[in-house]
């Protein structure tokens, strides 16, 4: 049997299982049961920021043993992570205090099970691993203001290199959209334990730069972001004869961007920088091609394994310094050479890196800006470091 409604003479029909559906939702009423049960997740706050630099983490876990916060950043969650506490609700929290102005990664442990935050939807993507991001306002030279914005895209690449495809971050400056002008480029290399995602989420790299732009502090300009790692990535074991990443960049990110994006390619245009593990490829790729770099700059890092007394060998057998002691000690070669940055943390752990390998480049000539700050091998520098840098390129 069907159920037939004339209306502006059209007939519409309900078949008979829908109308017996509505009949016993009228009966029954809105109430009845169609999802699961309501529960604190429901409403629940995951962080909540608080006056004096206090931040709380919740995290809704009612069958949990043990809940732990860990941050990569965050000095008060220590690194083995900060016990969170069980509430009455099967919520679990934890108070820490101090936390500044900046962009912070985090995630929980529940029960040996490392997750992120479910209910804040913001990610930065690392290595190998995604990490809840939160973003507390008050560092004025990276926050989100009322300025024109510059776009990041991610771009997808052939590498003929590796042979396989490719992503990169690339930053484009307010009025880029207009097609007009060139600009000069930045490459902007990451760390060993994130990707080409983070400089533009936790390092906050677009909104520095819209920032430093709109303040005329800064040049507009082109900053690419490419991916360091070109496979699974680990300490120690054997290594190539030469980064995969350096072939990669050499042959096709540099290329890729000198034909697709609208860049000066002299080398007064170009700059380089990258901290931890970028800070190492930027040496691999500056001093080799010094006539093509203008510009660059290591954050807390340094020619690896120069400050462990063997000066940093490589597969040769030959030192760091031997191997491009041509190259160093090239007059001509310096005469372009605009700016030789270098900066790292009193407690960063790769401190004596640092200052050994701007010990060697000073011994050759080059005209090295040094600083070392406090802190030690975070984000809370590099994004400083970055501000700082940026304002000296290209000027």
């Amino acid at each position: 049997m069907e159920f037939s409604y004339k209306m502006r003479e059209k007939y519409f029909v309900i078949p008979r299982t829908l109308m017996v559906f509505f009949l016993l939702v009228g009966a029954k009423g809105v109430s009845a049961q169609t999802g699961p049960a309501p529960t604190p997740n429901d409403t629940l706050t995951s962080f909540k920021i608080l006056p004096e630099h206090k931040v709380i983490f919740r995290i809704y876990a009612p069958k949990a043993e043990q809940v732990t916060f860990s941050s990569s950043d965050i000095p008060a969650a220590g690194w083995q992570g900060a016990e969170m506490n069980r509430l009455e609700n099967g919520a679990w929290s934890v108070t820490l205090s101090p936390i500044n102005p900046g962009s912070y990664r985090y995630n929980f442990n529940v029960d040996g099970v490392s997750v992120i935050d479910p209910r804040n939807p913001i990610t930065s993507q690392a290595n190998m691993n995604t990490w809840s991001l939160m973003h507390i306002p008050g560092a004025e030279f990276m926050d989100t203001k009322d300025v024109p914005h510059g776009h990041v895209a991610e771009v997808t690449y052939y590498s003929g290199a590796l042979k396989k495809f490719r992503r990169m971050h690339v930053y484009t400056p307010p009025g880029y959209e207009s097609g007009k002008g060139k600009y000069p480029v930045f490459y902007l290399l990451h760390g060993a334990f994130d990707c080409d995602d983070s400089w533009s989420t936790v390092g906050r790299a677009g909104f520095i730069f819209d920032n430093l732009i709109a303040e005329e502090k800064a040049v507009p300009m082109v900053v690419v972001m490419p991916a360091g790692h070109t496979g699974p990535f680990r300490f120690g074991g054997e290594k190539p004869a030469t980064d995969p990443f350096l072939d990669d960049f050499r042959e096709d990110i540099r290329p890729y961007i000198e034909s697709h994006y609208r860049v000066l390619t002299k080398r007064k245009d170009r700059a380089i920088a990258g901290l931890s593990m970028g800070g190492g490829h930027t040496l691999g790729i500056a001093i080799p091609n010094l006539k093509d770099y203008g510009y660059f700059g290591v954050f807390s890092s340094g020619v690896f394994g120069i400050a462990g007394g063997n000066g940093g060998f490589g597969v040769d057998g030959a030192t760091w310094e031997e191997r491009y002691k041509e190259l160093l000690n090239d007059p001509e070669l310096k005469k372009g050479l605009e700016l030789v940055w270098f900066a790292t943390g009193k407690e960063d752990f790769l401190v004596e890196t640092a200052r050994k390998t701007v010990e060697v480049l000073k011994k050759h000539g080059f005209d090295v800006i040094y600083k070392e700050t406090s802190g030690g091998h975070t984000w809370i520098n590099w994004r400083d470091y970055l501000h700082e840098f940026t304002q000296l390129l290209f000027r």
